[in-house]
């Protein structure tokens, strides 16, 4: 999945004092069958323990250490065990420290262990590509795949006259917002029972917001605003790989924009911060605010689908995002990468663990604790069948991907620096601190930054 909380300027200022790897220390002692792997994630890390437990007795003596440690101090921790020479033997990664480890000489490239293995690249059925540097050379095998769709409390919709086929065709545009736009005011209610759309409305006083929120920081928005402007064509950077800029004053993303501050503006989605601790920092969890009937309809992550189903009192179904005026769907996929250490003592044994992890075998075992994608197609296969059978439907995410509504994220430099910048930037707009001049100054800034060393 992708990160989506915001990280301190530490991790930021941390990633700058990395150098190449300058020990040997490894996470991994000399001669000894211990392989160290990190995560951030909780659930991954209780998923692939599965994966190690079958390792391991396939595997006489070898031991496998999965720490997970929370988002916000991931990166810090593991540059500063790069920096010490005592990083792990392999680790979950994200694209957006990708450039920074691989040009440091930190990530071991995979290719000679993919060839002489015989491992089978072809397996995937998205994100591969996403882990080869400048260099050409693979430095990663894709651990997952994530994308956006909208879950909505389907009482309230059946309460406001909708249809589940209904939520299925939305259209949108930045003018008007299209048939989306409609179903965002009449599911918005004030506290005196009026709808968006009726005479009376009052926004100040609001009870249940038809959309959720769309105005985080978030210079990416995956699960905000990007299947909305991806709809009509726009993508963040001028190329998928490695671009020079991103198109922030392109008039498509400008007119999105606004539209989502109209929004807040009229009371039909939350202000900004309304639902967070602060600048910065996490918002309320989507399924929360919707389990809460704070929100009828929101636009959320793939990988929240397992936790909106097991809300406790609400029935939420899911639906594709909005088809743009042309009719098009477009959402935006990342996938983890699974890295070695350059400095690791264990290579080959590292390697035997890592391509285990990446076999359809662990990726159907651990998908079917239903809280990731496997990128591995037979295993996404296996994983949907099976939640299937728990209630848990998949059918919107795998028509997307079979439909090839699905895009890969940009791979960019510089990551961190990129995060800190622009989302103050993409904040103030939403706070009113911001005009449209903002978005000229967002893209001068990510020219800055990609240019960067």
């Amino acid at each position: 999945m992708r990160i989506r909380k915001s990280f301190t300027a530490a991790v930021a200022l941390g990633l700058l004092a990395v150098t190449a790897a300058c020990s040997s220390g490894g996470g991994s002692s000399s001669g000894s069958k211990v392989i160290n792997w990190w995560t951030w994630d909780p659930n991954q890390a209780q998923a692939y323990q599965l994966c190690a437990k079958a390792f391991e007795q396939a595997n006489p003596g070898v031991t496998v250490k999965i720490t997970q440690y929370d988002v916000v101090d991931y990166f810090t921790k593991l540059t500063a065990a790069f920096v010490a020479g005592d990083a792990p033997d392999a680790f979950q990664n994200s694209v957006q420290y990708f450039q920074a480890f691989a040009g440091q000489h930190q990530l071991l490239p995979l290719n000679s262990f993919i060839s002489g293995s015989h491992f089978n690249m072809g397996q995937y059925s998205i994100g591969a590509s996403e882990w080869k540097y400048t260099d050409g050379k693979q430095y990663a095998l894709p651990m997952d795949w994530a994308t956006a769709g909208i879950y909505y409390n389907k009482a309230m919709l059946a309460s406001a006259g909708y249809t589940a086929k209904q939520v299925d065709s939305l259209t949108w545009n930045p003018q008007n917002g299209g048939t989306f736009g409609k179903m965002i005011a009449r599911l918005t209610v004030d506290k005196s029972g009026v709808h968006g759309n009726q005479p009376g409305f009052n926004k100040s006083q609001i009870k249940t917001y038809g959309l959720g929120v769309m105005n985080s920081g978030d210079f990416i928005g995956q699960t905000t605003w990007m299947p909305l402007v991806a709809s009509l064509g726009w993508r963040l950077g001028n190329t998928t790989m490695w671009p020079t800029q991103f198109n922030y004053s392109n008039p498509k993303f400008v007119q999105s924009m606004n539209w989502i501050r109209t929004q807040t503006g009229k009371g039909y989605s939350p202000p900004f911060g309304a639902f967070s601790s602060g600048s910065g920092q996490a918002t309320v969890a989507d399924y929360s605010l919707l389990g809460s009937g704070k929100v009828a309809l929101t636009i959320g992550g793939s990988w929240e689908a397992a936790t909106f189903d097991k809300l406790h009192g609400v029935k939420v179904g899911t639906a594709p995002t909005p088809e743009g005026p042309d009719g098009t769907r477009a959402m935006m996929s990342n996938s983890n990468g699974n890295n070695i250490w350059a400095g690791t003592k264990n290579p080959q044994l590292t390697w035997k663990w890592i391509s285990y992890q990446e076999s359809p075998a662990c990726q159907t075992l651990a998908g079917k604790t239903g809280t990731f994608f496997p990128s591995i197609g037979s295993s996404m296969n296996a994983v949907t069948k099976s939640l299937a059978k728990q209630g848990v439907d998949l059918s919107v995410y795998n028509q997307a991907l079979a439909r090839h509504e699905i895009f890969n994220a940009e791979v960019y430099k510089n990551g961190a620096q990129m995060q800190q910048t622009e989302v103050a930037l993409l904040e103030g707009f939403f706070e009113g601190q911001h005009n449209d001049s903002v978005f000229a100054q967002m893209q001068q800034q990510s020219q800055k930054i990609l240019a960067g060393s």
